[in-house]
């Protein structure tokens, strides 16, 4: 099969791209912007890639068009596609119809940790020589690839709650129905599709849905929207963790210790690199998936103990006279404060220096605006980057006084943070784009 992919470029759409290669199918794709690292997985890969969405593609006259959910309606390709009648279908659609058909598929849903989890849980089973595929919203750093096919019948997969096309409004992870499934946490994103959090509750509930009486859903008893979301009825065994009388992770984030417990006490401990309550949460439930599918509990610490993290969740990406700067994902209010708690756990009473763009839909909307000053309150300074925001940043950051630091322009920012920075301080960067490339500038103006 020959397919021609719209919105390639794209985490979720470049990893069913590398999976159609190694199922064996013709790919070509287009982008509005094809670059690294992405258009090189794919060249590498063996795919043809097309800068913009010109109606002469067309031409190559593909058996299927297959659809991102960033391609909308007034897209010229996707108009002359629905002009002439051609075939089209949603990425998530076509990946359930031609890889997940008929494999054990172990999802990971939840508003936080989706793609740290997916990534644990892809590893603990490769480390039980389990050889399992995997399509993850991120790149795992034991893995170095964001999608692999696998060479068994499990495949792990990132179950994104994001809608799937244009033409189809449910969530992605309605189309790949698990047999495992993970239910990390919930809570109000995605403003602009999302009206309130009991819409995206009815969306997790379609999930739930679609499991069968013989699969599991390891669910965050914690969480009171999840818990509403299995009321709604529910036909598959749960198990919960996050919870003191059935399974929850303890640890100490300056020795990097990390203790299972289950109803009947601790079950065993490792030692690993990761920070913070809610990595210790993400690997509770990454354990309970892998032991569904029969990898014991004190494999899937062992693993977990060489578990080296996904890249741009706080990845050091360099230090220079003595100022550690990290890469982190964070984007909304929550991940942002457990990520910030989890780095002043392990660097004690040291200066944490937040920077922060406001990157994504929900944040540009300014929907979670006023919870950011309280997801900030362990930092010492925060820094936030203006640029293209539909809201006031210094209004919104106005209760934190004279501890944020606004400005506009990419170029200042740099510039006040390395005033501001002295030996010893984290540079904790925060956000779910490149952010104009500030990681390398940074450093190197620290490096002047």
């Amino acid at each position: 099969m020959h397919i021609h992919i719209l919105g390639i470029c794209g985490t979720f759409m470049g990893g069913v791209a590398q999976l159609a290669v190694a199922s064996g199918h013709k790919v070509t794709g287009c982008d509005a912007n094809v670059y690294p690292p992405m258009s090189d997985q794919l060249r590498s890969a063996g795919v043809d890639l097309i800068e913009g969405f010109g109606v002469d593609q067309l031409a190559l006259k593909p058996d299927c068009f297959v659809v991102g959910n960033a391609i909308s309606r007034g897209n010229p390709l996707l108009e002359a596609i629905l002009d002439q009648g051609l075939n089209y279908v949603s990425g998530p659609q076509w990946l359930a119809e031609n890889v997940l058909q008929g494999r054990w598929v172990l999802g990971v849903a939840g508003t936080h940790g989706k793609t740290t989890t997916a990534s644990m849980l892809a590893w603990i089973l490769e480390d039980a020589n389990m050889e399992p595929g995997f399509l993850i919203g991120g790149v795992p750093l034991n893995f170095g690839v964001s999608a692999r096919l696998g060479g068994t019948p499990f495949f792990v997969i990132e179950a994104d709650e994001y809608d799937t096309a244009f033409c189809d409004k449910r969530s992605k992870f309605v189309h790949y129905r698990p047999r495992t499934a993970v239910l990390n946490n919930l809570e109000f994103d995605h403003a602009d599709i999302f009206a309130d959090l009991e819409a995206i509750e009815t969306q997790f509930h379609h999930l739930v849905r679609t499991l069968p009486a013989t699969g599991l859903i390891v669910s965050n008893a914690a969480e009171a929207s999840l818990e509403r979301v299995l009321q709604r009825g529910c036909w598959t065994p749960v198990e919960r963790f996050n919870d003191a009388s059935s399974y929850r992770v303890e640890g100490d984030d300056a020795s990097g210790s990390l203790i299972l417990f289950g109803p009947a006490g601790e079950i065993g401990c490792a030692s690993w690199g990761l920070s913070g309550d809610h990595n210790r949460a993400n690997a509770c439930a990454a354990l309970l998936a892998a032991r569904h599918v029969g990898v014991p509990f004190d494999k899937g610490l062992e693993a977990l103990s060489h578990f080296i993290n996904v890249k741009r969740r706080m990845e050091i990406r360099g230090e220079v006279r003595g100022i550690t700067v990290y890469d982190d994902f964070a984007h909304h209010p929550t991940a942002i404060a457990t990520t910030v708690a989890g780095l002043r756990r392990k660097v004690g009473a040291a200066r944490i220096l937040a920077v922060l763009e406001p990157r994504s839909n929900t944040m540009k909307l300014g929907t979670m605006k006023s919870q950011l000053p309280a997801s900030l309150a362990e930092v010492d300074v925060t820094f936030c980057y203006a640029g293209n925001l539909g809201w006031d940043a210094h209004e919104a950051l106005s209760p934190m006084g004279e501890c944020a630091v606004v400005e506009e322009d990419l170029d200042r920012l740099v510039a006040k943070i390395v005033a501001a920075a002295q030996p010893g301080d984290q540079v904790l960067v925060m956000s779910n784009g490149g952010f104009g490339g500030i990681h390398t500038k940074l450093l190197e103006a620290l490096a002047l």
